[in-house]
């Protein structure tokens, strides 16, 4: 049976008086679950909080839109508490416990792309929560939560019957949360529309790619990423990942489209792109994007901290390193023919601006 590789939208799982947390189901996406990867967004009002929790998977998490508070806690290590931004992306290992808070008119809404290879579920992330009406306090007895806290028996029954919320809460105007502090964003986050630039094609495109050199931690979760901005009709030259790395997009905004080509030749997929799709490219297929008249950005991961990719377009390119003689046997042209292939797209640029 072949793989419906088409683009998806995250479904609401729970949430309702101060935001709502989505999830992209492997059912619907069967990539997720062949390739173990979890998609998830997480959308809060003003003075949403979302409660302490830890997953059972490494994420990266990417701010798509507002700003806020997130709490960080790494195992055996003291609370970081981040003032986070549309385009901070974090990388969050194996036992992070994290909290989430909003305290601004504007929706603030993070993306998490991550790693379910060792998960309950292959693509779906499961997060076990500190407190809450379903957090770690309401399944333990009076009695073992007395003993392993040193708690009366009054004190407990007034923890657990004042947790009536599920996973995200709306919290007073008044109550006072703790204030970030500018050491703790250091080597926790990186900006991605204010970071140097990778990649920079004048009408082309521009390229952040999050590895372990500007931030270390993508190495404990195992996976890079990076923010693509291409312009308007521009192109994204054909190319895989040569490492054998799955890459998993998300449509940040704009709209465009896309053709995959897989095994013998065969185009895969051929659809328009929007914002808020999630789509993934198995392992070694080829993928070219097209930017429409507004442009289109995507955040994307891939399963290893550094992938290296291989371009079918430009002077970098496979066909270029070929020589004239295999090239003219292997296409069955004379070699005007493939001299005149070969003078073609003789910059290094992996962004093709639109045709004059």
């Amino acid at each position: 049976m072949e793989l419906d590789l088409s683009p998806k939208l995250a479904k609401k799982v729970y949430g309702d008086n101060g935001g709502a947390y989505y999830a992209w189901s492997p059912s619907e996406l069967p990539m997720l679950r062949e390739g173990n990867i979890g998609a998830a967004k997480l959308a809060l009002e003003k003075h949403g909080f979302a409660l302490p929790r830890y997953s059972d998977s490494p994420k990266v998490a990417y701010v798509l839109q507002g700003s806020g508070t997130a709490g960080i806690v790494l195992p055996e290590a003291e609370e970081k508490v981040l003032a986070i931004k549309k385009g901070d992306a974090l990388a969050l290992p194996f036992g992070v416990v994290t909290w989430w808070y909003n305290k601004e008119d504007t929706e603030l809404v993070v993306l998490f792309l991550g790693d379910t290879s060792k998960a309950h579920k292959a693509g779906e992330f499961t997060d076990f929560f500190l407190t809450g009406s379903n957090g770690i306090f309401t399944g333990f007895s009076t009695e073992f939560v007395g003993r392993a806290w040193d708690l009366e028996e009054n004190v407990v029954k007034t923890l657990v019957g004042k947790q009536s919320g599920n996973g995200i809460v709306k919290l007073d105007g008044n109550c006072k949360m703790p204030e970030p502090k500018k050491q703790d964003y250091l080597g926790m986050a990186l900006n991605c529309e204010e970071a140097p630039l990778d990649v920079d094609i004048v009408k082309g495109g521009r390229v952040v790619v999050l590895n372990t050199k500007n931030l270390p931690l993508v190495g404990e979760v195992g996976l890079g990423a990076d923010l693509v901005r291409l312009d308007g009709g521009a192109m994204c030259s054909p190319g895989f990942s040569c490492d054998s790395a799955l890459q998993v997009t998300y449509i940040v905004r704009g709209s465009g489209r896309v053709q995959v080509v897989g095994v013998d030749g065969r185009r895969v997929l051929e659809t328009t792109l929007k914002a808020g799709n999630l789509f993934i490219v198995p392992r070694f297929f080829v993928v070219s994007k097209i930017a429409s008249s507004e442009g289109m950005e995507w955040f994307s991961i891939i399963s290893t901290p550094n992938p290296i990719f291989t371009h079918l377009a430009g002077r970098t390119s496979v066909w270029k390193a070929l020589s004239p003689e295999v090239l003219t046997a292997a296409f069955n042209v004379d070699p005007d023919t493939e001299k005149h292939f070969r003078s073609k797209r003789t910059s290094d640029a992996i962004f093709f601006p639109p045709p004059s």
